[in-house]
């Protein structure tokens, strides 16, 4: 075992008197060490009950013959840092989460991990660590939070963002408002809806990383209990049959799990985080992949913010390996942590609800939930959930309306300068001028809730959250920051948006941006010391899934 590297033999003795320093005993130091790597803590609602599910995986494990031992690693609250320097360290946050898991698992020589995350960027970020030490593993999230209920209707953290907008746009009262923000959240979970955290928690059961029920059973259910157990079970089977990641996590599991994220209509930051992942599993997803699968891959459920059903709905109705079962062209041979491929796990699978989980014959669009838009304004790639789109926005045409922060943009919608037909620009909000890729949920919940949903575009280097609805195009590359064209576009310049054939046009000469070009100056950095500091300097294109440089 590779835990023997600390408790066998005489010049182990004291590595063995350390762990006896903690209360193991000699048999708990002979069985399989298993770490337990949880993100709880008290500040995100997703992380929170994390303890209880961290017990639930200790029982499952010793059940199983192991020793578990439990450590723990950070979070950000995305809803919580929106909106402020906060969301500036949100996105890199994925690297630390990463290298903090990497670090504990390999200099304590754990035989197996079970990984515990929740939220945005823990997730990605425990994946990526899951396939970087590449030793039996599995996960299991917190899963997502209930739907509130406020005057007879299914609302949302997002709700809550909207709300702000609509006190502005005078169709709220404050009181309203009030009433609307003690409803929306009504308990721990991932925020309820398809937002980024159950985008990857869902993803991670379609990669076949976690077991069928990670991605959808609620928070508060007995089952999410009973998961984290079958979980900690699950990682002694791949253990004594040294099943690891990297044999899970092929290129046609990843080719699954896009396929899923198409069909589910998920979260934009599903493309920064899944060539990510991608990438330390040794497999190459350039961003074109998105696009090839989009295109063959029908989108089958309307989920909340872009539609009206919920993650409780979506479980109700069978979950993700429910949606798997009404796919075509799924490569049905993986192996999965069930120890069984995807073929034996959706043995008898069928969806319950032909509305939440539609078939083939009646998807709600006939391509996938995510398109990449290329063009002069986004020579690398640009990145929008098209499921979410309004059908009059699909093809827009309008004047820029140009910003160079989120909080000036936030401050022009809310005081009325945003007219119906303008295409909103926030730029310099990039990997690396952001830096951090700030999400703007604010300016698109509030240009949702002034009521130009229907009738206002806005494009950004930055990246949205995945309760973002309405023509919203993030992830621009290269970003402004890299003197990418999205840096050199003018007041008034117009903007041509064709979401159906992919493109992304600014209408501007060439020769015009070459002058443009040559009057550009970098911007000075927003944040000079510090991690997000050293982030910024070490930080790569949104188009390449914003990791970091090797060298």
């Amino acid at each position: 075992m590779r835990s023997d590297a600390i408790k066998k033999g005489l010049e182990r003795a004291p590595h063995r008197s350390l762990l006896k320093a903690m209360g193991y005993t000699n048999e708990e130091i002979r069985r399989p060490l298993v770490g337990v790597v949880h993100a709880h803590n008290e500040i995100i609602p997703g992380h929170i009950h994390l303890d209880k599910i961290c017990e639930a995986v200790k029982t499952g494990v010793r059940i199983a013959g192991g020793t578990p031992i439990a450590f723990a690693t950070i979070g950000v609250c995305d809803g919580i840092a929106m909106n402020h320097s906060g969301m500036k360290y949100s996105l890199a946050s994925r690297e630390i989460v990463a290298d903090s898991v990497e670090i504990m698992a390999n200099a304590h020589p754990f035989d197996a991990l079970v990984l515990i995350p929740n939220c945005d960027k823990v997730v990605p970020g425990m994946l990526m660590a899951m396939l970087r030490v590449n030793i039996p593993a599995i996960m299991v999230s917190g899963g997502p939070m209930l739907t509130g209920r406020y005057r007879g209707k299914d609302v949302h953290l997002v709700s809550v963002f909207e709300g702000v907008g609509r006190v502005k746009a005078n169709t709220m009262t404050m009181e309203e408002l009030n009433e609307l923000e003690e409803a929306a959240c009504p308990g721990c979970g991932s925020c309820a809806g398809m937002f980024t955290a159950n985008s990857m928690n869902c993803l991670t059961e379609a990669l076949g990383l976690g077991l069928p029920g990670n991605g959808t059973i609620p928070a508060v259910s007995s089952a999410r209990i009973r998961l984290a157990k079958q979980a900690g079970m699950s990682v002694m089977n791949l253990l004594a049959e040294d099943i690891r990641p990297r044999d899970i996590a092929t290129r046609d599991a990843f080719e699954n799990a896009m396929a899923v994220d198409m069909a589910l209509g998920c979260s934009t930051n599903t493309v920064l985080h899944v060539p990510a992942v991608a990438r330390e599993a040794g497999v190459d997803l350039p961003l074109t992949t998105f696009n090839e699968v989009s295109v063959r891959t029908p989108h089958l459920c309307s989920l909340i913010p872009g539609g009206p059903h919920s993650m409780q709905q979506l479980d109700e109705a069978g979950g993700v390996a429910a949606v798997m079962s009404e796919m075509d062209g799924l490569h049905p041979e993986v192996m999965t942590v069930t120890g069984k491929s995807l073929r034996e796990n959706l043995e008898g699978v069928a969806s319950r609800n032909a509305e939440v989980i539609r078939p083939l014959t009646n998807p709600y669009h006939k391509v996938g939930g995510i398109a990449i838009l290329y063009g002069n304004l986004a020579p690398d790639g640009a990145a929008i959930k098209q499921s979410a789109v309004a059908d009059e926005m699909l093809k827009h045409a309008g004047p820029a309306r140009v910003f160079n922060s989120e909080e000036e943009a936030q401050e022009a919608i809310l005081a009325g300068n945003i007219n119906a037909g303008d295409v909103v620009i926030i730029r310099y909000c990039g990997p690396k001028g952001g830096p951090g890729m700030p999400e703007m949920l604010s300016p698109t919940s509030a240009i949702i809730g002034m009521g130009l949903g229907k009738s206002v575009a806005l494009i950004t280097d930055g990246r949205f959250s995945g309760g973002t609805q309405g023509a919203c195009i993030g992830h621009v590359s290269p970003e402004a920051a890299e003197c990418g064209p999205i840096g050199l576009v003018e007041e008034g310049d117009r903007i041509i948006i064709d979401i159906p054939n992919q493109s992304l046009q600014l209408e501007v000469t060439d020769d015009e941006l070459e002058k443009r070009r040559a009057n550009w100056q970098p911007p000075a950095p927003k944040i000079t010391t510090g991690y997000v500091a050293r982030y910024a300097r070490q930080v790569t294109s949104g188009s390449t899934g914003a990791v970091l440089k090797d060298k």
